[in-house]
């Protein structure tokens, strides 16, 4: 999922840049947009004088470039003015970053989504709610165009939540978001598709990676749900760290997270561990990103994951913490596909999961976590619509 980038782009003007500040003062309003940036660069080669020696004429490395040997570091917000110290190689498009272009009145995105709003295919649509959901998917696809252009790795797509439980609903949906993409020139194998971890999102996940359509798996929250997604082939699976651990300190009753705990196990990072393990003791394609990292013992316990996200101030801490040569080993790698190979499964967690195991299988916290986030994007999706009805139509139209 990353392809190093070694500098901003030069289609980034100073004046875009700014714009792009103003941007994040929207976004940071409503859910978090993942820009996955990749730090496993080398350090800017720095000159030494008669009285200076550099840290890599010394051997030393930040800490952040020693955890980076290990996983994918993901930031958990988009930071435009962080650009050239955490230069992005793949981006999220969401319902919640379009709420936050359509919050301003001048954005790097602003064109993208004027366009959708006049695009001639949805203004001859007569229904107003069939009218407004194609200026929605036009809207995502525009942006999600212009971050192509930005990053040289995936941009991943979020998928109207409302389909969460039809999975013809969300395969159809993500042929028509893969047609509109592709008639403005962004190929398939930059994409992926976000979807709920439904039972129904999983089959539609099936379903469009056999086709070779790359799909992201979200709001996993039981081991049921990640096993039955690496089955499904999901390209990328996400889980929640730190929202399993909040919801098991003010909740009871889950028997895979009271399991974690009487191991003494934090639950959102077993979960983690198990699914990794399943993933490559199996051989299932699947790439595993741990979201909701609150802390840096989070991070150092998940070294060896695919793909992290953390916050910026956890990551910014680790970029001013500077390793000597003797501790850079300190860092671990937790997980690792020798690892995986000898942790031992149920039985009864190895079985070919179906609609009815799913269900009996995810507790009240998977269950309950599932319709909170899924209950989210609906509610993001609805405002966009809503936004939209209001200036609809402009002027000119």
């Amino acid at each position: 999922m990353s392809v190093t980038l070694s500098s901003p782009p030069s289609t980034l003007s100073s004046s875009s840049l700014q714009q792009g500040r103003r941007l994040n003062l929207a976004a940071r309003s409503t859910a978090p947009l993942n820009f996955i940036f990749n730090f496993r660069r080398s350090l800017p080669q720095i000159r030494a004088s008669a009285n200076f020696s550099s840290s890599l004429d010394t051997g030393f490395i930040t800490e952040l470039d020693a955890v980076s040997s290990f996983s994918e570091i993901v930031p958990d917000t988009v930071i435009f003015d962080d650009y050239e110290r955490f230069p992005p190689t793949a981006a999220t498009v969401s319902s919640s970053l379009l709420l936050g272009i359509c919050g301003l009145p001048d954005t790097i995105f602003k064109s993208a989504v004027d366009t959708a709003l006049a695009d001639s295919e949805c203004v001859a649509i007569d229904n107003s709610d069939v009218r407004l959901s194609c200026f929605f998917n036009k809207a995502l696809v525009n942006v999600g165009a212009d971050l192509a252009k930005l990053v040289p790795g995936r941009v991943s797509t979020e998928v109207d939540a409302r389909l969460a439980y039809d999975t013809h609903g969300i395969v159809r949906k993500v042929h028509d978001l893969l047609k509109n993409y592709n008639d403005i020139e962004v190929p398939p194998e930059r994409l992926l598709f976000k979807i709920p971890s439904t039972w129904q999102g999983i089959e539609a996940a099936r379903v469009l990676e056999s086709e070779g359509i790359q799909t992201h798996l979200t709001f996993v929250y039981s081991f049921a749900q990640a096993a039955a997604a690496a089955q499904a082939g999901a390209s990328v699976i996400q889980i929640f760290v730190g929202r399993i651990r909040d919801w098991a300190r003010t909740h009871s009753g889950d028997p895979e997270i009271e399991a974690a705990l009487r191991r003494g196990e934090d639950p959102g990072l077993a979960l983690v561990t198990k699914a990794y393990n399943y993933i490559h003791k199996y051989g299932h394609k699947s790439k595993l990103m741990a979201a909701a990292v609150r802390n840096r013992q989070d991070l150092f316990s998940l070294l060896g994951v695919d793909y992290i996200i953390a916050p910026l101030k956890i990551l910014q801490s680790l970029k001013e913490s500077i390793t000597a040569p003797e501790e850079k080993y300190a860092f671990v790698r937790r997980l690792s596909p020798h690892s995986a190979a000898s942790y031992d499964f149920k039985e009864e967690e190895l079985v070919k999961w179906d609609q009815r195991s799913l269900a009996s299988a995810m507790g009240p916290a998977a269950v309950d976590l599932l319709a909170a986030g899924v209950d989210g994007y609906v509610n993001q999706a609805k405002r966009v619509e809503e936004f939209f009805g209001k200036i609809w139509p402009p002027p000119n139209v």
